[in-house]
């Protein structure tokens, strides 16, 4: 899956969580929700679960929540939480510029966060 494609997956399976964020969500639950697979949602669930944005729990009563509020998490920080390393370069000469270029685009992104997102979708509706 390409980081573009993991990355809108992860806000989409967010906006659910957010959607009710006391209720656990299950991986199937979403999957047909999104219309997407429950194995996909799954290992987005580690990815935003190794991040620090969900909590799991296995067994019956298991799934998924939000660790935090909406609107405490940042769309920088979902993306590379998701992405992987999406912007890196060995030349030396360069890297220390790339890696400020990152961070200056994690932080623009970071302006914004899943809770206005879920807002626009709502309002799209």
């Amino acid at each position: 899956m390409a980081q573009s494609e993991r990355f809108q997956l992860s806000v989409r399976v967010l906006a659910v969580l957010a959607s009710e964020p006391d209720t656990m969500h299950t991986s199937a639950a979403i999957a047909e929700t999104l219309g997407e697979s429950a194995v996909m949602v799954r290992r987005m669930f580690l990815l935003l679960h190794k991040a620090g944005l969900i909590v799991q729990r296995k067994g019956p009563h298991g799934g998924a929540k939000l660790k935090i509020p909406a609107k405490q998490i940042g769309l920088g920080d979902l993306f590379e939480a998701t992405a992987g390393d999406w912007f890196s370069i060995e030349d030396k000469a360069v890297a220390g510029w790339i890696k400020k270029v990152k961070g200056d685009a994690v932080a623009a992104m970071n302006e914004h966060s899943l809770a206005g997102v879920v807002k626009r979708m709502k309002k799209g509706k």
